[in-house]
């Protein structure tokens, strides 16, 4: 790609100001941006006062209104350069509205405050963007202040909690993520419960995060049920882990939908205790049983694991046959999908993302400031 031409009146102008500030450093540099900056937004709002009254600084004769200019007001603004200080053109009937940077306005743009939520939403904490932004811009933001700019995502976060959903979804995985929260001066353990849906078309969207107690079916039932109020009437395959009661709720919302025990958490909880040197042997025979090419003939690995490890972890076994219902549905469907349904890879990955941002915090003031982070 070829540069692109500069007007000659504006290099002429830009070589004018190189010559009067001479700058040697990148901190001259930006010292002359904001003297120009500063400048452009004055003629501007020297521009606004005057259409405002009709008639320019001197030009009385044509004045046609009781109002006049009424002086200046100091006015500093945050940039991205830095703080700027302006002098703000007075009317003396206090009717002048400038729309360049309003009344109340002290930020150009909204420039400051997307980099604020940016950061926010990496993880960093109030205290950290405070120094950040005054290490970079030199501007003083308070951490009040940046709790106040973060908490406008609220709204948005309540929108988006509440939007309608599809009528119905191929597969919904369910699970939860722990953070502990301060309430009442203590420290406790709170669940972040959250539904992933794959769509008809094979979309895969975040239908919602709810803030609760520790994980429980009773809550998991809330969830559903709220799903069900903004739109989603039929689940066809519901993948969880295995907590006690979470099929009840699951039956309760959606009495057609098919029940997926996660493969995945299984295997964590049957390996739990099994000795390092048994470990991969035991593993690849469990293998034999969970990628078998039909329920058939994982049933028959499930018969040769037992007679091979029942004596040893006697457990295991008898995990896989009472679970077996839960565990067994993805055998009904073509192998190519298999994976995608008995794994609660695609929610798993989610939660890295979680706990990626919230790493830096670890005890959040409120379930809102959790929730607004997440």
């Amino acid at each position: 790609m070829g540069r692109t031409k500069t007007d000659p009146r504006k290099r002429e102008l830009f070589q004018e100001m190189l010559s009067l500030y001479h700058p040697t450093n990148m901190k001259e540099f930006s010292e002359m941006f904001k003297d120009m900056f500063a400048e452009g937004m004055q003629q501007a709002l020297e521009g606004e006062l005057e259409e405002e009254l009709g008639y320019s600084k001197y030009d009385y004769k044509n004045k046609e209104t009781n109002n006049s200019r009424n002086g200046y007001g100091k006015k500093k603004l945050a940039t991205s350069m830095g703080s700027v200080e302006i002098n703000v053109p007075r009317d003396r009937n206090g009717e002048f509205e400038p729309q360049i940077i309003k009344k109340r306005e002290t930020k150009t743009t909204n420039e400051l405050e997307e980099k604020i939520l940016s950061m926010y939403a990496k993880g960093m904490t109030t205290e950290d963007i405070s120094r950040h932004l005054n290490d970079i811009y030199g501007v003083d933001v308070s951490d009040s202040m940046i709790s106040r700019i973060t908490d406008k995502i609220m709204p948005v976060v309540r929108e988006w909690q509440s939007r309608p959903l599809e009528e119905i979804y191929v597969v919904v995985y369910l699970d939860a993520i722990h953070f502990h929260v301060r309430e009442d001066s203590i420290i406790v353990k709170k669940a972040i419960y959250v539904a992933i849906g794959i769509s008809m078309e094979g979309k895969k969207d975040v239908l919602g995060m709810w803030v609760g107690e520790n994980e429980s079916s009773k809550f998991w039932l809330t969830v559903l049920n709220e799903l069900k109020n903004r739109g989603v009437q039929d689940i066809l395959i519901v993948c969880v882990d295995g907590l006690t009661g979470f099929d009840k709720a699951i039956e309760a919302a959606y009495p057609q939908a098919e029940i997926q025990q996660c493969i995945i958490h299984q295997i964590r909880n049957s390996t739990k205790y099994v000795s390092y040197k048994d470990l991969k042997l035991l593993m690849a025979d469990l293998k034999n049983v969970y990628q078998a090419v039909d329920e058939k003939t994982a049933l028959s690995a499930l018969d040769v694991f037992n007679e091979k490890w029942g004596k040893k972890y006697p457990k295991i076994g008898k995990s896989w046959k009472d679970n077996w219902a839960k565990l067994s549905t993805y055998f009904k469907y073509p192998e190519e999908v298999r994976k995608l349904i008995y794994t609660t890879n695609a929610i798993e990955g989610f939660n890295r993302q979680l706990r990626k941002v919230t790493k830096s915090k670890s005890v959040f003031p409120t379930d809102e400031s959790l929730l607004k982070m997440l």
